[in-house]
This record gives structure tokens, C-alpha cells and sequence, in this order.
């Protein structure tokens, strides 16, 4: 049995409508292994109710986005750190 999953840029729409940054382009170090990349490097599963991120270097749960009509969670738990660029102020 092989993993389904998709790159992290699956994450920019439902991202997007939180965060005013394109999400996918900060940098997010995993708590299981300490590896660091973009949000777009980790591995999206969207079979859960919600979508699932994991490192691809460990597998371990990063992130995880869950929507419901009021809202939605956001778990980033799995993750150290996330550094999200921001515009410079002119």
C-alpha cells in the first residue's frame, strides 16, 4: 500500500483564509525530528475530515486544519516553530 498525499501548497487556500500571508512559503521546524523547510515541503493527506501536514523527513503530524461552519482549528502542535514572512512596511 503506498501513501496518497499532497505537497504542502495544498494548505494555501484553507490557510488563506486565515492567516492575510501566503502561509505556504514560511518555514516551519518539526518537533519530532527538527527538520526545517517551507510549509509547502511537508506531505498534505486530506483523507481525515481536515488536512493533515507531515514532515517528510520523520512523517510525524506537523500541522492540522480542521473546518467546520463557525470556523476553523488550527493544530501546530507538531511544529517548534513557524517563521512567516512578513511584506516590508514603506
Amino acid at each position: 500500500m503506498t501513501d496518497s498525499y499532497l505537497d504542502g501548497n495544498a494548505l494555501a487556500g484553507p490557510l488563506g483564509e486565515i492567516f492575510t500571508v501566503d502561509i505556504t512559503v514560511a518555514r516551519s521546524r518539526c518537533a519530532g525530528c527538527g527538520q526545517t523547510g517551507p510549509v509547502a515541503a511537508l506531505r498534505v493527506y486530506a483523507q481525515a475530515p481536515g488536512l493533515v501536514a507531515r514532515c517528510a523527513g520523520c512523517d510525524e503530524v506537523v500541522l492540522r486544519v480542521v473546518r467546520d461552519p463557525a470556523g476553523a482549528w488550527l493544530d501546530l502542535r507538531g511544529s517548534f516553530s513557524l517563521r512567516i514572512p512578513l511584506p516590508s512596511a514603506e
